[in-house]
């Protein structure tokens, strides 16, 4: 199984043949749909981030640390993963590791291109684009992460994040680690870290268990979560934690890092209980208030969402793993949160139903292996709703945010901005909250901070009188799924040059549009508004770039110099230009008032008139000349041919 790409190809390193099936994302849901599916004679690339098949929750320690993987609690299904593992070394799959997936374009109505970038941190050179028949996805899923006061302290991780520290690093977030927030991965995280040997003063529930018992169904389908439950509260009872339920940590006490915290009871609301609260002292807080689907992949491409019990959106599958746009199929966490159990058997149906529809194979066997994995799936589904449901955030948490307390960390927006934009400046939603106060606008993009500016702007707009619930904002749709170097961009598809007919020379008056005074229009992803050379014609003396005196460049509203349509410049410009003068470019489209229309017309800015065939005014053309770029990439008779525009992402 080839764990590299392909030799480089052109400006795009990695594989450029075409794969029946393209798999996102090597978890338990990823790995087991990429070995289905090339058992049933399906050619496959697996891509994922990280060096080694797992996702978050078999994550491996670096080899180096192989020595202390003793320290290391077992993990329940390491064994199975390990085997799935073996078979996927085995298969014919093949697995790129460390690429990130930043955008899925489709080619045409049987193709379609996974973009990733390469290295560790996305920083490995060219992009890597792969071309597939299907695509899978299995992006997993991301911590959901409320706010409180003195959250941002050094000291504060996520409970998944503590967890992989132990995993990858076999490192420890502190000595004295309490564990807190809402959801069943707080158990598993409190005994990894007491048996890794950090005291763990308590773990501090929000919600209860008892929720569980409005669901006696799915509990009776499923007693192995009983039983796994029973593993870590006998994990925990050797180690002397404790649990506390309905309570929530509601500050962080310390100056440099953490060292303490306030634990508070909670009404059935979460909101905390006045009077209740109690100081636990400790170096590190490990907290998570459940897990939200990654889904912004998916809804770039138009998938739909569904509104899951716990207030988050999760991508619509229907009984073969399939989502609203054909060719896309989609499993595991990206499909609801429900553990590793439910994601690999998401994954092989997935695998397999991909297979059976592309090779148009009806035959008993898989036929009949698909209802036996559809049958185990839905049991398992039944529990993940059961568990959403019984660790839903609240409709009262944002009660513990004062004014002070930092909701979007990359921006510093306080609750009391979010809070003001709403009441003094009419803000009626997280998205204008957004715009007027840049929550939502930094590094993650309101990964970690949507759900809590959403939930923050309902309440303020309610006044505390309407049901709050932590609902996460609906997905948006974004072009770029990760951060994305421009460079990476610009690689592209980048056309060669076109050859140059030497029979045809062109002459000092008739020019190209782009040449040396002489402004173009400006096609989508252009920089300067030059041709495809951005050099003067033959016979004129100097070579101008635009934008330097006499040959103006395009600009966009809202461009570096700030200059907008109308040509106005910024405040504290001592001289007011003309759009066209030296120094002052205006903006430019075709037909537009400093361009020479077909009657030769000059501007009414420009004080002497000029008539076409003189210096620096081309003759007038008729559509589809020379200057203009032509969609067919026909060449007029004397001229060059130009070609069109490509859109990009485009073959």
């Amino acid at each position: 199984m080839p764990d590299s790409p392909s030799e480089p190809r052109g400006p795009l390193d990695g594989p450029r043949r075409a794969y029946d099936l393209a798999v996102i994302g090597a978890g338990p849901a990823g790995t087991a749909g990429a070995v289905a599916a090339a058992r049933l004679g399906l050619s496959v690339a697996l891509l994922d981030a990280a060096d080694r098949p797992g996702g978050q929750y078999f994550r491996d320690p670096a080899p180096e640390l192989a020595a202390l993987r003793g320290r290391r609690a077992t993990l329940p299904g390491r064994s199975a993963f390990a085997a799935l593992r073996a078979r996927l070394a085995a298969s014919r799959v093949d697995h790129l590791a460390a690429h990130h997936v930043w955008s899925v374009t489709r080619e045409d109505a049987d193709a379609w291109s996974v973009h990733a970038v390469t290295g560790p941190d996305g920083d490995g050179g060219a992009p890597v684009r792969v071309r597939a028949r299907a695509v899978l996805l299995a992006t997993g899923s991301q911590e959901r992460q409320l706010p409180f006061p003195g959250w941002t302290l050094p000291g504060v991780v996520g409970a998944g994040g503590a967890q992989a520290m132990l995993k990858s690093g076999l490192v420890l977030p502190g000595k004295r680690v309490v564990v807190a927030g809402s959801g069943p991965l707080l158990l598993a995280v409190a005994s990894s870290l007491a048996a890794a040997g950090a005291r763990v003063p308590a773990v501090v529930e929000a919600s209860g268990y008892l929720g569980y018992a409005r669901h006696p169904r799915a509990l009776a389908v499923n007693p192995h979560k009983a039983f796994e439950a029973a593993v870590h509260g006998g994990a925990l009872l050797r180690h002397r934690v404790p649990v506390r339920t309905r309570s929530a940590v509601t500050r962080v006490h310390g100056t440099d890092r953490v060292e303490a915290v306030t634990v508070t009871r909670l009404d059935r609301d979460w909101r905390p209980v006045p009077g209740t609260g109690r100081r636990i002292a400790c170096d590190a807080l490990a907290v998570g208030h459940g897990l939200e689907p990654r889904v912004e992949l998916a809804t770039g491409l138009g998938c739909a969402t569904r509104r899951t019990p716990d207030g988050g959106h999760a991508l619509a599958v229907d009984g073969l793993q399939r989502t609203t746009v054909p060719g896309l199929w989609a499993a595991g966490e990206a499909a609801g949160v429900g553990g590793w159990q439910l994601a690999w058997l998401e994954g092989e149906v997935a695998g397999v139903a991909v297979a059976l529809r592309l090779s148009g194979r009806t035959g008993a066997v898989p036929g009949e292996h698909l209802r036996a994995l559809r049958r185990r799936r839905d049991r398992l589904r039944s529990f993940a709703d059961a568990m959403a449901a019984a660790h839903a955030p609240g409709e009262g948490w944002t009660d513990w945010l004062t004014d002070d307390t930092d909701v979007c960390r990359c921006e510093e927006v306080t609750a009391g901005r979010v809070r003001a934009a709403v009441a003094e400046l009419g803000a009626h939603d997280a998205r204008t909250v957004k715009l007027l106060t840049r929550a939502g606008m930094g590094w993650c993009q309101g990964r970690v901070c949507g759900t809590a500016v959403t939930c923050l702007a309902a309440a303020a707009r309610d006044g505390g009188t309407a049901r709050r619930t932590a609902s996460a904002p609906a997905p948006a749709r974004r072009p770029l799924a990760v951060p994305v170097p421009l460079g990476v961009l610009a690689a592209l598809d980048d056309p060669e040059p076109e050859p140059r007919d030497s029979a045809t020379p062109e002459t000092p008056v008739s020019r190209v549009s782009g040449a040396a005074g002489v402004p173009g229009p400006c096609p989508p992803g252009g920089v300067d508004g030059s041709g495809p050379s951005g050099v003067a014609s033959p016979g004129d003396p100097v070579s101008r770039v635009p934008g330097t005196t006499g040959v103006p460049g395009p600009y966009l509203p809202g461009a570096a110099d700030e200059r907008g349509p109308s040509g106005a410049t910024p405040p504290g410009d001592p001289v007011p230009r003309v759009p066209g003068t030296t120094g002052a470019p205006g903006p430019y489209s075709p037909g537009a008032a400093d361009e020479p229309g077909p009657s030769g017309a000059t501007p009414s800015e420009d004080p002497v008139p000029r008539a076409p065939g003189e210096a620096g005014v081309p003759e007038p053309q008729p559509p589809g000349a020379v200057d203009r770029p032509d969609p067919s990439g026909a060449a007029p008779p004397g001229g060059r041919r130009i070609p069109a525009p490509r859109a990009p992402g485009g073959g």
